[in-house]
């Protein structure tokens, strides 16, 4: 009799797979993993779901180089707050990573540290500071009801 072995790491993907950790050309489930991958975690060329990672992704929180959602980092992304060096539907490719204050000030990351100064004469601050590979105006990033959106 032939012992079976399980499905996982290593072994060959499925065209459709559905489940847990499915891994299939085309995946659906909790944590799926493929070309194509729909569900709670997808992992995939295309990601489809709530918390996606992938080349191109259509999630709520998503990683990738091109990337649609609400709270979303990628190259090029669309959505309610993220953060890359370009977000499609703009007016400005420079705004990759910004704050919503009681008082209306908006505070935004750039490329460059001179630009960075420039907007923080504008709002009336000193210096900048480096958030990632970025610049972002005023000294110090903010506190309070400005990192709550």
């Amino acid at each position: 009799m032939p012992i079976e072995q399980p499905q996982g790491c290593g072994s060959k993907p499925k065209v459709l797979a559905i489940g847990i950790a499915p891994l299939g050309i085309v995946s659906i489930g909790i944590v799926p993993m493929g070309v194509v991958s729909i569900g709670v975690v997808p992992m995939g060329v295309i990601s489809i779901g709530a918390v996606g990672m992938g080349v191109i992704n259509a999630c709520v929180v998503g990683m990738g180089i091109l990337v649609a959602g609400v709270n979303v980092m990628g190259v090029w992304w669309i959505g309610m707050d993220g953060m890359g060096p370009k977000r499609l539907g703009s007016s400005s490719a420079i705004h990759s990573h910004h704050h919503h204050s009681s008082q209306t000030r908006n505070l935004y990351a750039y490329p460059s540290k001179q630009v960075a100064m420039q907007k923080a004469e504008e709002l009336g601050c000193k210096g900048v500071h480096a958030m990632g590979s970025l610049w972002m105006p005023c000294e110090q990033h903010p506190e309070g009801p400005a990192d709550n959106p």
